[in-house]
């Protein structure tokens, strides 16, 4: 059957708030298609390292995004699906074991298993964002993806459970609310990118996605299909700005300006003779300075970055089991040279990711690596739309009062991670 929904999604970021509305076609419910018909973007206010520091100020930063998505899309949009990160998120691998008493194994065994690793105790200023099931278990057979229909005496389950602080879920649910609209789901934002940039070929090889933002820097890393690791640092390209305000002696909206219409992240590439002009400040005229100059400083911080993420990789055990290499998404993955200077401190293939596949409409309006999150969280929904809609958890709940409709769903959309 084809069909259309209107669904809309919303990225908080620490630098700019971008709003997405589209429409959600395609053969429903094995392959949606998501038709973009307006991205609207505003200077974020009120967040600090991606938690809402200011309601009021992070509420108009949202009215102003989703008006002028919807004004371009010509619908309006009541709910929406919310990207949420930062360092209060945690994640937790948690086991689960039943008893099989029939012949073979069926569906409602599954959801048994599943429930018995979700049932982990979340403590009181936490709530459970996704419940991920890694592989299944059955008897002695290992990396099992769906058990349904083996034979077998004992089920056995690995899940991968997300959490979040509830008072930063909180606030960013009041912000969303005083600006008139409704929260459908929090996803977490590196997964939600990870769905419009990687290819389920990249996750089963093995592949690390580097969310370069302008407060944090994200790591996710996928192997053999499934999300295997989450991370932050509270490093991005914020820290890149104030390194060039510093060694330049600029402002900082001169320092914006400068590395994005001059910046380069691999110092290699600069022509040691390029010159650019630094506009004049209250206490110097404008000069000329070297190019390379301040592309040495930029240089110099995305690698104390990247080095940081070496780290991330290694502490999760996944030193040299990339094969599928590295992908950089987000703002600061659109500066020149980044790609250049991962491959070099990385030593594996790397490239820029873009929202693709399953997009029509005005797709040019997400072509960039910044809209890989708005994107994910509305192909995330679009597959919400697929199964027919979800029952979402209600305000105020702790993660283990969620309906149990609503952790089935939950679970069934695990494959997409």
């Amino acid at each position: 059957m084809t069909t259309e929904s209107i669904i809309a999604s919303l990225d908080i970021g620490t630098a700019h708030t971008t709003a997405l509305v589209a429409a959600v076609g395609g053969e429903l419910p094995r392959a949606p298609m998501l038709r973009v018909l307006g991205v609207g973007q505003a200077r974020t206010q009120g967040l600090r390292r991606g938690v809402v520091s200011n309601i009021e100020e992070a509420t108009h930063s949202i009215r102003q995004a989703l008006d002028e998505a919807t004004r371009l899309a010509g619908v309006n949009a009541e709910s929406l699906y919310i990207g949420i990160a930062g360092e209060h998120v945690r994640a937790m691998c948690s086991t689960g074991v039943v008893a099989i008493s029939n012949d073979e194994i069926v569906r409602a065994d599954v959801e048994r298993v599943n429930e018995v690793a979700r049932a982990l105790a979340i403590p009181q200023d936490r709530e459970l964002l996704h419940a991920i099931p890694q592989e299944y278990r059955v008897d002695n057979a290992l990396g099992i993806r769906d058990p349904v229909g083996m034979a077998g005496t004992r089920l056995e389950t690995e899940m991968y459970l997300v959490t979040i602080g509830s008072a930063p879920a909180m606030n960013l649910r009041r912000s969303v609310e005083k600006a008139g609209f409704k929260v459908k789901e929090l996803v977490l934002e590196p997964l939600a990118s990870a769905l419009a940039v990687l290819s389920e070929e990249e996750k089963e090889m093995g592949v690390v996605l580097v969310e370069l933002g302008a407060g944090t820097t994200d790591v996710a890393i996928f192997h053999e299909g499934k999300i295997r690791h989450i991370g932050s640092l509270a490093y991005g390209g914020n820290n890149v700005t104030a390194d060039i305000v510093h060694g330049l002696g600029v402002t900082q909206h001169d320092a914006e300006q400068l590395k994005e219409a001059y910046g380069c992240a691999y110092e290699p590439m600069i022509n040691a003779d390029e010159l650019i002009a630094v506009p004049a400040t209250s206490s110097q005229p404008e000069r000329h300075l070297s190019r390379e100059l301040m592309c040495h400083i930029i240089h110099q911080r995305m690698d104390e970055i990247f080095d940081l993420v070496q780290r991330e990789i290694t502490t999760a055990g996944y030193a040299g089991k990339l094969n599928a290499g590295l992908v950089l998404t987000g703002g600061g993955a659109a500066l020149e040279g980044v790609a250049e200077l991962a491959a070099d401190v990385f030593s594996v293939n790397v490239r820029v990711g873009v929202p693709s596949g399953r997009l029509s409409g005005l797709r040019e309006l997400v072509d960039e690596p910044r809209f890989a999150t708005v994107t994910g969280l509305a192909l995330y929904g679009a597959h919400r739309v697929a199964l027919g809609g979800a029952v979402v958890r209600r305000a105020g709940l702790s993660g283990t009062s969620v309906d149990k409709l609503a952790q089935r769903v939950r679970d069934w959309l695990q494959d997409f991670f």
